[in-house]
């Protein structure tokens, strides 16, 4: 007999950067984990409307419904439970929190959330808070100096908190070189850098905050290949390819290109409607790509994806 799905409205709400977290009582379904505040939608409530009665509820906090916007959608099967989490973010919610029906609320800082102390489905939405919303991509260099040159006057004046660094022109060598130099500016800078290529490239460069593997390699990947304390990033442009990346254990993927870009001129474009249909469906968080502005980013979180990414976003000359 088919399980039925629950759809289950969770919130994110965030104070001084600190994220509202429960306990689940003892006898409950996963009893004893933590969790994000929330409850499961009744017939004729929109998603807001059952968030914004859930949070009032447990906690007490009033969330205005237009302050809310959409992280992440997940779905999860537990087995003898199927849930379907649909989550909001809000840094509005109005008063003080406390555990009304009984449950340990408190605020904590985004850094403190592991994954074992979380039921399995909320694990992507760890992933998206700790996740910024731009991922920054490097771009074209004159001479392997230049790399380096360029990226400390970009992270002065774009200030991105991860980069990931694509430099196909480099020989391994090189490339080995310019990332541990990267890696030692942006620890100073507040800038992480994941590399970009071949898993193994972390093994050369082993203080990079992960590896972000095109397709091409992702595709002959059967597990994750890096440890889990770092990130693993993978681009995508379809359906079938996010769901590979979700099975081999990536914490996020880019989805594109959504519309034309200077450097692949002519490829064929999925346009955002069909963005948004595939990041229903996602897994983990998306990033948008492919010839974005800025003022894509807005965009891009309303239809549910983590943000957008991008080298012209941020690199001169592109």
């Amino acid at each position: 007999m088919a399980l039925t799905e629950i759809h289950v409205a969770v919130a994110v709400i965030i104070r001084e950067g600190r994220v509202l977290i429960a306990r689940r009582p003892d006898h409950v379904h996963q009893g004893g984990l933590l969790e994000f505040p929330g409850g499961k939608v009744e017939p004729g409530e929109t998603v807001q409307q059952a968030l914004a009665r859930e949070i009032q509820e447990e906690t007490g906090l009033k969330v205005p419904l237009e302050s809310l916007s959409p992280v992440i959608a997940v779905r999860h099967d537990y087995g003898d439970k199927r849930v379907f989490l649909d989550v909001w973010r809000t840094e509005a919610a109005i008063g003080e929190a406390e555990g009304r029906e009984g449950q340990p609320v408190q605020w904590r800082s985004v850094a403190e959330l592991r994954d074992e102390d979380f039921p399995a489905a909320n694990r992507p939405i760890i992933r998206a808070i700790k996740l910024p919303s731009w991922l920054a991509i490097t771009g074209e260099y004159r001479v392997p100096a230049d790399i380096l040159n360029q990226f400390q006057e970009r992270i002065r004046m774009t200030r991105p908190e991860l980069v990931v660094l694509r430099a196909p022109k480099l020989n391994v060598t090189e490339y080995q070189a310019v990332a541990r130099d990267l890696v030692m500016v942006g620890r100073d800078q507040g800038v992480e850098i994941l590399l970009h290529g071949a898993a193994d490239r972390l093994e050369m460069v082993p203080e990079a905050a992960g590896v972000h593997l095109p397709w091409r390699e992702a595709g002959e990947c059967g597990h994750r290949p890096i440890p889990a304390d770092k990130w693993l990033g993978v681009s995508c442009h379809n359906n079938a390819e996010v769901s590979h990346a979700v099975a081999i254990g990536a914490d996020y993927v880019t989805l594109g290109p959504v519309s034309s870009t200077p450097s692949h001129p002519g490829a064929p474009v999925m346009g955002w409607e069909s963005f948004r249909q595939q990041v229903a469906v996602a897994q983990v968080p998306v990033y948008a790509l492919g010839g974005l502005t800025p003022d894509d980013r807005n965009v891009a979180t309303g239809l549910g994806a983590q943000g957008i990414a991008g080298i012209s976003l941020w690199w001169p000359g592109i």
